[in-house]
């Protein structure tokens, strides 16, 4: 028994505890960012009164700007794709957050996909389609979430502190690692001009998301925290509102992956 003790002893006396940030429940935290993004391909289906059809397997990519001034201005910040959200530690190890992530959609045009349906509106397109080619040009076709792809969304997620692991003994830095679960909705203000149709302009309740995410957070002296996360998830639009008409609309469901940096600060909501 006395040699027991005395080993015991010795290992408590000789362990070192690297985490600076001693309480994580309790506190609140806001962060801002900026992502990019990449989509599977997906099927479209117009509808309308002198049409319907689906456009196979379509391409998109996101749509970055180059770093400037509009990247901080209060009246600019959507013009690239970015990150807010707010949250709160309920337990040392789980928050709770809700924000926008603000990515953009933009379908490729000239690609050749397969197109189903019918159109009779008139004009250069009409036709029966069976599976048939069709060049997504510009006359056509544009079809753009760029003031955007608009995921509201609340998540769920742990944090863990990894400082003791890695042995990590450099004061007022703390490694972290998070990851998470969430679900949204699609809030866009989608931009199409599907044959020479008038486009709707307005942001437009669409459909719903859900995702799973991880990243790697870097705390500073206590308070201030850098964030790089990777996100994997679903999106399935089902009312998108492509023309000044009610009665014109589109839907479509895709898988993205998004890669975000994001800057913040955590403080105690109560003393």
């Amino acid at each position: 028994m006395l040699a027991t003790s005395v080993v015991f002893s010795q290992e408590e006396s000789t362990f070192t505890d690297y985490k600076d940030v001693k309480s994580n429940k309790g506190k609140l935290f806001v962060y801002w960012g900026w992502n990019r993004s990449n989509y599977s391909r997906s099927d479209i289906k117009f509808k309308g009164n002198d049409y319907n059809f689906t456009l196979k397997d379509v391409k998109a990519r996101d749509k970055p700007k180059p770093f400037g001034v509009y990247y901080f201005k209060p009246d600019e910040v959507t013009i690239p794709q970015t990150n807010f959200r707010v949250g709160y530690f309920f337990h040392e190890n789980y928050n709770v957050a809700i924000g926008v992530d603000h990515m953009k959609y933009v379908m490729r045009n000239n690609q050749t996909v397969k197109i189903n349906g019918s159109i009779n509106t008139g004009g250069d397109f009409d036709g029966v389609y069976n599976g048939d080619n069709i060049v997504l040009t510009e006359d056509f076709l544009t079809f753009e979430h760029t003031d955007g792809l608009n995921y509201v969304n609340v998540e769920v997620s742990r944090f863990d502190n990894l400082d003791n692991w890695l042995k990590f003994p450099i004061k007022n830095i703390d490694i972290n690692l998070t990851e998470g679960v969430g679900v949204g909705l699609l809030y866009p203000k989608t931009n199409t001009k599907l044959l020479g149709k008038e486009r709707y302009d307005e942001f437009h309740v669409s459909g719903y998301g859900m995702s799973v995410h991880a990243g790697l957070n870097i705390t500073f002296f206590k308070h201030f925290f850098i964030q790089s996360n990777i996100k994997y998830g679903y999106i399935n639009m089902s009312d998108i509102r492509t023309t000044d008409s009610k009665n014109d609309s589109a839907e479509q469901h895709f898988t993205f992956f998004e890669s975000m940096y994001v800057f913040g600060a955590k403080f105690n909501l109560m003393k």
